[in-house]
């Protein structure tokens, strides 16, 4: 990137922005402020996104619009401020065990859950930091309250996102196209993610409708 900063320089390039998965769930965010001191005569915003996957992308997609619309770098800073302040995901996942591996969930409340069939809801918080959201007994349930977060946020862009669980994810969608709900994407989620998630979790995304 500090290659990529020198070659946008020479290019005559004045303003960047960065959008970098969020700083709760990675380091690179943090880091990469070290950058922006060494290249003074480039005016650098590397944006917490607090998120990553498809929300993050609807970001970059919105930010280069507004820029091919002429639109202020101020401007798209304030906007694009708006849209991390009311993006967010809710995931289930399927495997409680691999949640002690990752320090979200200790090893007594994994045994519990399992043996009372109890599918934690997380999410990403204020901070970009992925906590639990609730607990609730059985993964039917929990795809019902999936169902009901989605209805509470209609107004929103929703993305269905999972770990090598497509067909899970598509019996999702219908179900929350049976409610009238609509969906705007169905995707995979990347390895590296699917590495802290791991198979069988399914992941709603919600994000700003888009606005020229």
């Amino acid at each position: 990137m500090d290659n990529l900063f020198m070659e946008l320089g020479e290019q005559g390039y004045t303003h960047v922005i960065g959008l970098f998965l969020s700083s709760g769930i990675s380091g690179f965010w943090a880091n990469s402020q070290f950058l922006i001191e060494d290249h003074a005569k480039l005016k650098v915003a590397f944006h917490e996104t607090k998120i990553t996957a498809a929300p993050m992308g609807a970001m970059v997609r919105n930010v280069l619009h507004w820029s091919e619309q002429g639109m202020s770098f101020e401007n798209i800073l304030k906007k694009l401020e708006e849209q991390v302040e009311n993006t967010t995901a809710y995931i289930l996942v399927d495997d409680l065990n691999h949640l002690v591996k990752g320090g979200r969930l200790s090893n007594g409340s994994a045994i519990l859950g399992n043996i009372l069939s109890i599918k934690p809801i997380l999410h990403f918080n204020a901070e970009g930091k992925i906590v639990v959201f609730e607990k609730v007994r059985t993964e039917k349930k929990a795809k019902k309250r999936l169902v009901a977060l989605a209805e509470d946020n209609r107004e929103m862009d929703l993305n269905i996102l999972h770990t090598n669980a497509p067909e899970k994810a598509e019996a999702f969608k219908s179900q929350l196209e049976a409610q009238g709900i609509t969906v705007s994407s169905v995707e995979s989620l990347c390895v590296v993610i699917a590495t802290h998630l791991v198979e069988g979790a399914l992941v709603l995304g919600l994000t700003p409708k888009f606005t020229k």
